[in-house]
């Protein structure tokens, strides 16, 4: 019987597996090498190792009412979309709220997890900690990995010819803070993501020029969507979900592209994506096409190779006198707590999960790795549901196929995942499809048909509305009371 569970890492989905554990009746023990929850959200002034680091300006992607937890929606005078600071206030308020903090061990390093000898039967692991130089050994019936993947940048230098000989500074973007130090100079911005669009935008009001370098383009998005309406609300829905599962690939490609090129034409910016059919992450930045319009970021294709002072691109323009380079590139993935490292990346040391959270390969099913997925829906919401999976499958409540069937299922998504993402060591995968899956597995997705039946207005806005959290609380296992009103005053808290 599971009743001990060790969760390492106090961020949103730590959080989310303390309050999911004592759902169950389980005593959760969550391990925060820092002093503070919040995960990647807490800023801090100076990178902190084995921490995930923002800079001061970042503000949520997912607008609130799409990224609350699914039975604690945010205050209604919170902005849709909010800064760091403002959000990590409300994860204090979720934590104090369901008195989670009491389950929190801080400043403890997680330093080794490993299976215990007879694991075979009892599917126990010891977990051995360190804290004020003190170690400490605490055997768990199963633990939850929290630990998120903004941790270990990677920086590529290998594949950028000559950067040894660059006179200039270059880092990750993880090392970025704020701006004010690169007053006057010309900065170099490699990788077209969330953070590289947003550090070049905020460096265009105080360096001399920044260019944007990308190697293959991407989707830009901005939050306000039509109407003003955010984003998220108006393209996750279960509506436009089964328009894309029923439609022929070809025109829902058209579709896409179409809808993505709505706001500006992205081949006159220099942003095209390669293949611009693949769903790949879109990046949400509200400013950069003005300010490329307006010359004070130049869009550059891939480097070629870093001069002493100056830096080739791959279409032969050489950019002269560049003083800072700054690399976001984005972030590997690593446990390097795991003694056995084959038990999540199992595969050509590439990550193999079943449904993204459980390694498939272990005698007794024990473990689960939760906010490992990347979809367009936000992380709080789907790890949240991630816990409720993992732990019905913990206690035997949700039966799992044998490893060969689960090992085919990871190749099918794999397939899929090239089909629609382009790329297999991608974490991405479709939001609501995900969802429905593991709460279909925990018998929690709504009905809509039992709904159109009992309560059509709520059937309407479930299908045709945004998939907003408290779909996942409104029948089932822990269902919360308040998920039908939360439900249909959604547009009033946004509109607010």
């Amino acid at each position: 019987m599971v009743r001990r569970v060790a969760i390492i890492g106090a961020g949103v989905s730590g959080l989310a597996a303390i309050k999911c554990c004592r759902e169950e009746g389980l005593e959760p023990t969550c391990f925060e090498r820092s002093e503070d929850i919040g995960g990647l959200w807490r800023y801090k002034e100076h990178v902190e190792e084995g921490r995930a680091s923002i800079y001061r300006t970042v503000f949520t992607n997912s607008c609130k009412e799409m990224m609350c937890y699914p039975d604690f929606p945010f205050p209604d005078d919170h902005p849709n979309y909010m800064h760091n600071s403002k959000l990590q206030e409300y994860i204090w308020k979720f934590a104090e709220h369901f008195d989670l903090l009491r389950h929190i061990r801080f400043k403890t390093l997680v330093t080794k997890i490993k299976k215990r000898p007879n694991f075979s039967v009892t599917g126990q692991w010891d977990v051995v900690t360190e804290k004020e130089g003190k170690e400490e050994t605490g055997v768990f019936d199963a633990v939850m990995i929290c630990s998120g993947h903004h941790v270990y940048p990677n920086l590529p230098a290998a594949h950028f010819p000559g950067i040894q000989k660059f006179k200039g500074c270059y880092f990750h973007s993880r090392e970025y803070k704020e701006p004010e130090k690169f007053r006057g100079k010309k900065v170099l911005v490699i990788g077209l993501g969330n953070s590289g669009c947003d550090i070049a935008v905020e460096l265009s009001a105080v360096a001399s020029q920044v260019y944007l370098s990308s190697r293959s383009g991407s989707w830009v998005m901005s939050r306000v969507w039509e109407h003003g309406y955010p984003w998220d609300m108006m393209i996750i829905t279960r509506f436009q979900t089964w328009l894309r599962s029923i439609l022929p690939r070809a025109l829902s490609d058209w579709l896409y592209v179409r809808s993505m090129n709505r706001p500006f034409k992205h081949e006159n910016f220099g942003l095209m994506p390669v293949n611009g059919t693949l769903r790949k992450e879109p990046v949400f930045n509200d400013d950069l096409p003005s300010r490329v319009a307006c010359g004070v970021v130049v869009v550059k294709p891939n480097v070629k190779e870093f001069r002493e002072t100056s830096v080739l691109f791959q279409d032969g323009t050489v950019q002269e006198d560049v003083d800072v380079v700054i690399f976001a590139t984005g972030y590997s993935y690593s446990y390097p707590f795991m003694e056995d490292d084959s038990i999540i990346k199992s595969r050509d040391n590439e990550v193999t999960l079943y449904k993204g959270i459980l390694p498939p390969q272990l005698e007794k099913p024990t473990m689960a790795v939760i906010g490992l997925i990347q979809s367009l829906g936000a992380i709080i919401p789907t790890s949240e549901l991630q816990c409720r999976w993992a732990l019905k499958v913990f206690q035997g409540l949700c039966r799992l196929p044998p490893m060969s069937k689960m090992m085919d299922d990871i190749d099918e998504k794999l397939g899929k995942k090239l089909k629609w993402y382009g790329s297999s060591n991608t974490l991405q995968t479709d939001y609501i499809t995900y969802m429905d899956e593991l709460a279909t597995a925990i018998g929690v997705k709504p009905s809509l048909l039992k709904l159109l039946l009992t309560d059509p207005q709520l059937a309407l806005e479930v299908f045709f509305g945004p998939c907003t959290p408290y779909q996942f609380r409104l029948m089932g296992p822990g269902k919360w009371t308040g998920a039908r009103t939360a439900i249909l005053t959604q547009w009033d808290r946004t509109l607010g």
